[in-house]
């Protein structure tokens, strides 16, 4: 599917980062930042304009050679790899920050995410998030359709344990990001820190 998605003429989800990583980038400390389900690399490309040494993680090959590509063209370097989210290995105190948007994995898979998330954080590691939320059910402006798959807070928060949550809330907003992305939304925000 996302091979077939990414195929396609032009960025799915466009070339501008995610509006909440551009508001809150500046949070993530300095070093190695790991950027899940990174897709066409528009939010892994606008870290490493910033300076960050960015690792784009998807499942897709397609889509991580429109992402080295953007990044040649904007004149930064990212680091691709494929592979499942599934099974791949997160490290152990590895990143400065890890950012996940529009991640959306099934149930047990985002909890072995998150696990292994809050392990391969370095002390005062941040991570990032945005997704969709429940309630977005009711909008039909993007993400998927089945409710497991979306981010109730409240659940992260607990597959997140170890972590200090700075920001953990659902609100909805305008979301702008390509032909999948696009309308009034209901996402879920979290910025937690690793002690």
């Amino acid at each position: 599917m996302w091979d077939e998605r990414y195929g396609k003429e032009g960025f799915a989800y466009g070339t501008a980062p995610n509006d909440f990583l551009r508001e809150h980038a500046a949070k993530l400390p300095a070093g190695p930042v790991l950027c899940l389900a990174d897709g066409e690399g528009r939010n892994g490309v606008f870290l490493a304009e910033r300076g960050y040494e960015v690792t784009s993680v998807d499942q897709s090959r397609v889509g991580l050679a429109k992402a080295a590509t953007l990044a040649a063209e904007r004149g930064v370097t990212i680091h691709t790899e494929v592979a499942d989210l599934a099974t791949w290995d997160l490290g152990q105190a590895r990143w400065s920050g890890v950012v996940s948007i529009s991640a959306h994995l099934p149930p047990e898979v985002r909890a072995r995410v998150h696990a292994g998330v809050v392990r391969a954080l370095r002390p005062g590691g941040v991570f990032l998030v945005e997704a969709y939320a429940p309630s977005q059910l009711g909008f039909g402006t993007g993400g998927p359709p089945a409710a497991e798959w979306l981010f109730d807070v409240e659940q992260v928060k607990r597959e997140l344990d170890g972590l200090t949550f700075e920001l953990a809330h659902e609100i909805e907003r305008d979301v702008v990001e390509g032909r999948y992305h696009t309308g009034r939304a209901a996402v879920t925000q979290i910025i937690a820190r690793k002690p």
